[in-house]
């Protein structure tokens, strides 16, 4: 829920305003929900603090439940300006167990960071809206995995090239339903939220782990058959006295007889398959994150064809000026920083 407040009154440089300024002005305390809507107010005069009315028009809340019982009188979460950073109300906020959101006025930081450590710790700040999720992985041979992964980035073999593969399904074709606004000083660029998809396509991509080139290539579905062709063009692009180690993930067509018949009958590819759930390990994830951020979501295509035209030329500029990640943590470290998030939520039913 959000507070604010209104005062009535002459506004600066109006005419007259000496004379409007010696009435009673008025000033309304509202609360609402989440869409706007109002569900408490209190009346004081022009003149009254925003803070010493905060417990008033709260404790008039009375919102209607569905079924039968009692209005609900308390809210799970409310949002305020800095007029209300009181200890007052954040100790009555506490007490009644409202997560609350409200900043600080600047003074305020200012006089704690004056005392020191005498002056506590920042307000606690609620932010439901804020959340992240997050996947353990099931795979039982989940360890053996990451070292075999983290040990191509760390110690690439010699005389053979690490290739991150995996393919990005179903990009969508959309064009917005109005022309997007270009960035000026002091706006950024908007687009509207309303659009007409026009077609999908797939696109599958080889990342080169140490020198950060792409090998790309396009088709409208995401099957075996498409997987074999892509792994022919690596074949015929990489040279042909390198060994090729491919990290991939753990999608169904990766692994289906007829791609094992075709590996079989080309030794020099070796497969590295991702533990399950942990595509944050596969480097071509990044690059696919660097692509939808910067060409996909801030384009607007009329077909596919367009829409695969614009990702070429972005590709084709990155290859110009390839840049490699560098990857940091070490096996043990990742699988230490998962032992400890494991312990830490050993009560959640995991």
């Amino acid at each position: 829920m959000r507070v604010h407040q209104h005062a009535a009154g002459a506004r600066k440089g109006d005419a007259g305003t000496r004379t409007v300024a010696r009435r009673l002005t008025s000033k309304t305390h509202l609360v609402c929900d989440a869409f706007g809507r109002p569900l408490a107010f209190v009346i004081t005069g022009g003149n009254s603090n925003d803070c010493t009315q905060f417990t008033a028009v709260m404790e008039a809340i009375r919102v209607p439940r569905m079924g039968p019982g009692r209005p609900r009188t308390r809210p799970s979460h409310v949002i305020g300006g800095k007029g209300y950073s009181s200890k007052a109300i954040r100790a009555w906020l506490r007490r009644r167990g409202i997560g609350h959101m409200v900043p600080e006025r600047t003074y305020q930081v200012r006089n704690r960071l004056r005392r020191g450590s005498r002056g506590g710790r920042p307000p606690a700040f609620d932010k439901p809206h804020l959340t992240d999720t997050f996947t353990l992985s099931t795979d039982p041979f989940f360890v053996e995995k990451v070292y075999d992964v983290v040990g191509l980035y760390f110690n690439p073999p010699e005389g053979a090239v690490v290739l991150s593969v995996d393919e990005k399904s179903q990009i969508q074709a959309l064009d917005r339903s109005q022309p997007v606004l270009p960035i000026v000083p002091g706006m950024p660029e908007r687009r509207t939220h309303g659009y007409v998809r026009n077609g999908l396509t797939t696109l599958f991509a080889a990342f080169d782990v140490a020198t950060g080139e792409v090998i790309s290539s396009w088709h409208r579905r995401h099957r075996a058959a498409e997987f074999k062709k892509f792994l022919i063009k690596i074949d015929k692009e990489v040279p042909a006295h390198l060994q090729i180690h491919l990290i991939c993930g753990n999608y169904g067509t990766h692994k289906t007889p007829a791609i094992k018949t075709w590996l079989a009958r080309h030794p020099r590819f070796h497969m590295h398959p991702t533990p399950t759930g942990s595509s944050w390990i596969n480097q071509v994830e990044q690059w696919f994150g660097f692509l939808a951020d910067q060409k996909i979501r801030r384009g607007a295509h009329k077909n596919v064809h367009t829409l695969e035209a614009d990702i070429r030329t972005w590709i084709k500029n990155w290859n110009a000026d390839p840049k490699p990640f560098i990857w940091t943590k070490t096996a043990e470290e990742i699988l230490e920083s998962l032992a400890q998030f494991c312990r830490r939520i050993s009560d959640a039913g995991h």
